[in-house]
């Protein structure tokens, strides 16, 4: 049986970030959470008679702004889940939190409710760069909401940092990254800012720094994040002591995943076959009982198959053995044996009887190295 994670969504945001491309929506002034949990509830029983029940091992509650509801909804939604299939003794469930959503009090409700894990969308602790990603916080909040999140006892914290923002030196950029290595965090996510298709900055591109730059200040900061401890294990994740976020190695490791709430994405092997859903996007559609929970239900192909794998486990740093590859794709290890070969005699892996691994090369280029295992 594959390891399999659920992911929820919650749509709501007090404003939507120019740079966001995700599935996030104005809040109305009182947000509908009774009615949103009973459709998580009745989303997940849905998914339930077209797939398997299995243990769930992590649980990821993601927006949106998942801070915005209350701890007494999540009680309640996680003890009604735990009706409908078993959690794993061990399970890690992690919530995102915006910096300009967080109360005291509510943080340590939510730790004492069961999760074990916050995610915290600092992104920058430059006021200036704040306003320029329309964040609602500033940088006194964002320290104040790391402190929240330790008096509240989260000992397994997860800092967002993004770098090559609008008008970002090479030095501000190392600032930032410092800054949130001072709070010591037990995982950081740093990665660089992508402009995004149907976003405000799209629209109406901001000045960003040029190839150069970002490529310095890329190289610096891994040296930065390897001198304080934290060891990379991929592209954007670092990590002190290995803990790593769970739930997002499911992903990169090509396990299988429930998806419930509005706009959410699932990925569930059933009987050697893979299936992806997706939900309806708009909230108001997604709470309509007129209207199915599910947008959308497609079988993945097996061309399609051997490149979504690649593009998740290609971006782990540590070795992928071939078995891997037929375990959670059900197909046999010769259709991708030439591929590999062909990255492997680029530079782009290394490869043996056992596994295949990223190089330094490989990484500095990895769309190259996903491209090449694109369907024909």
């Amino acid at each position: 049986m594959l390891p399999t994670s659920l992911y929820i969504h919650i749509p709501w945001c007090l404003r939507k970030c120019p740079y966001c491309d995700f599935n996030s929506h104005k809040s109305p002034e009182s947000l509908p959470e009774k009615q949103y949990l009973s459709a998580l509830l009745a989303d997940f029983k849905a998914d339930l008679t077209h797939f398997p029940t299995r243990e769930i091992q992590s649980i990821f509650i993601g927006g949106g702004t998942p801070s915005l509801l209350s701890a007494e909804t999540y009680a309640l939604l996680f003890a009604q889940l735990q009706k409908l299939v078993p959690f794993a003794k061990d399970i890690e469930i992690t919530l995102e939190a915006n910096p300009g959503t967080v109360e005291q009090q509510r943080f340590t409700d939510y730790r004492q409710l069961g999760i074990n894990r916050l995610s915290l969308g600092v992104q920058s602790f430059n006021p200036l760069h704040l306003k320029a990603l329309g964040r609602i916080h500033d940088d006194k909040q964002a320290h104040k909401a790391i402190e929240a999140a330790r008096y509240a006892g989260f000992n397994n914290l997860n800092i967002d940092i993004m770098h090559g923002l609008p008008g970002q030196s090479v030095d501000q950029g190392l600032e930032d990254l410092n800054i949130a290595l001072a709070h010591r965090p037990e995982h950081l996510s740093w990665y660089q800012l992508t402009i995004e298709p149907n976003t405000l900055f799209y629209k109406s591109p901001p000045s960003l720094p040029t190839e150069d730059e970002a490529f310095l200040l890329e190289e610096q900061g891994l040296a930065c994040l390897a001198t304080n401890g934290y060891q990379r294990y991929e592209i954007s994740a670092f990590c002190k002591t290995e803990q790593v976020a769970r739930h997002n190695l499911n992903y990169w490791l090509f396990g299988d995943y429930y998806g419930i709430g509005a706009g959410a994405h699932g990925k569930i092997t059933v009987d050697g076959q893979v299936f992806r859903t997706r939900k309806q996007r708009q909230p108001t559609d997604y709470l309509n009982p007129a209207k199915p929970f599910l947008a959308a239900k497609e079988q993945v192909n097996a061309d399609s198959l051997v490149f979504e794998f690649m593009l998740n486990t290609s971006r782990l740093e540590q070795a992928i053995p071939h078995s891997l590859f037929t375990e959670r794709t059900g197909l046999q290890g010769h259709i991708l044996s030439p591929l590999l070969k062909k990255a492997a005699k680029r530079g782009l892996i290394t490869l043996n009887n056992d596994f295949w691994q990223v190089t330094s090369l490989g990484r500095r280029y990895t769309n190259n190295l996903q491209a090449m295992f694109l369907p024909d």
